[in-house]
């Protein structure tokens, strides 16, 4: 018989996995794909954002789940950044906060933690994909055929339902479901939103838009980038603001933060007379991309130019649908609170544990969804070595 099984080998499995070797448990990972933690290095191509350097208490209520605080306190940004540098990747953190290992990729971090993973006696195996729950046990099913595990105790985490090409497809949702595991719906997070362009928007395609404003009806705004796109507009200005805008919240930009509209009604008074809407935004700096933007979502006849300042400081911004999930960054719903014990354990399944995007917590891009898989990795991991101990 198994002692440990982890099932799924992405950083909240292999945290778990490390948890319990160190407690002495002799450790098994079963990984469906044929190598693990594939998003985890699809998320450092571009460079891996690790954590964010900020407060706790400012951390956390990143998170809209205050019942994580006790988990990110144990192991919170500061830890993160000491756990890179036990691997022999340091670390630094840029003028946002955010923390990345100076590689930049997550490919020699990962490959130091196999390493430190398979001298700890951690066993991979790839290629082993879970296949839900048989009479007596686990049912997987690998190359070699099918087969039943009856592990000791067992450590889930398969991921959310997003990106399903890289292992995260939500399958397990319903399995549990069936053993009486209360499953909050999923929904997109950590995405974009369709709209619906007309052709002369078509240029603009994979433009950025810099130094807007994006502010919600609540009162809330947000300094980011954001990108046109043939199917909406995407980054991670809009990505920070998507639970609210996901949830019916209202967007509008404000493409000039640094001015007031009077100092605006000013500068577009220096135009001349003949000029159009398009030349008088040019000259006040704006990008070829913000301006299509302006002529797109402004209404027909132009608006006065005494209207300009006001409707620069709150273009509004006709957003479509969220994207699809399975395009989505990470997700909200999966395992819920209630269905847990403080330890992460499965109240209806004694001696299984979950982690990761499987339970039911959201968090922003910017470190927060690494360090957060992290956290109940090594939270799961550890209270799963005290079981039966």
């Amino acid at each position: 018989m198994i002692d440990a099984l982890v099932i799924g080998a992405g950083p909240a499995g292999l945290m778990a996995a490390e948890a319990l070797a160190a407690a002495g448990r002799k450790v098994v990972v079963a990984e469906a794909k044929p190598s693990p933690a594939r998003k985890f290095l699809m998320a450092g191509k571009s460079g891996l954002n690790i954590t964010k350097a900020e407060a706790e208490m400012q951390f956390v209520e990143a998170f809209h789940a205050d019942w994580l605080r006790p988990i990110l306190a144990e192991f919170g940004p500061d830890a993160v950044q000491d756990w890179c540098r036990a691997l022999g990747q340091e670390v630094f953190t840029g003028s946002s906060g955010r923390v990345f290992p100076v590689a930049m990729k997550a490919s020699p971090l990962l490959r130091a933690w196999l390493a430190r993973l398979g001298a700890a006696g951690v066993e991979l195996r790839r290629g082993w994909r879970w296949e839900g729950f048989a009479p007596e046990g686990l049912a997987f099913r690998h190359a070699g055929g099918a087969e039943t595990l009856r592990p000791a105790v067992t450590v889930l985490a398969l991921g959310g339902a997003s990106w399903s090409r890289l292992g995260s497809d939500g399958a397990w949702a319903p399995w549990l479901a069936a053993k009486g595991v209360e499953i909050a719906p999923f929904q997109p997070a950590n995405m974009g939103f369709e709209m619906a362009w007309s052709p002369h928007m078509t240029r603009h395609f994979g433009s950025p838009v810099k130094g807007a404003a994006l502010c919600l009806d609540n009162g809330v705004r947000e300094r980011g980038e954001f990108v046109i796109s043939a199917r909406g507009l995407e980054g991670g200005g809009i990505y920070a603001l998507s639970r609210a805008l996901r949830e019916g919240a209202r967007l509008t930009l404000d493409l000039f933060p640094d001015l007031d509209a009077e100092t605006l009604a000013k500068r577009l008074g220096k135009a001349r007379g003949g000029d159009t809407l398009a030349a008088r935004l040019r000259k006040l700096g704006l990008a070829p991309a913000a301006i299509a933007l302006v002529m797109e979502w402004t209404a027909r006849p132009l608006p006065a130019l005494s209207a300009l300042p006001a409707l620069l400081k709150a273009l509004p911004v006709p957003l479509g649908p969220p994207r699809p999930m399975d395009e989505a960054i990470s997700v909200a719903g999966g395992i819920r609170h209630e269905a847990l014990t403080q330890d992460l354990e499965l109240r209806a399944l004694p001696g299984v544990f979950a982690c990761g995007e499987m339970l039911d917590w959201e968090a922003p891009t910017g470190g927060y969804l690494l360090t957060g898989c992290l956290a109940t990795g090594q939270w799961a991991g550890r209270a799963a070595a005290r079981f039966g101990a």
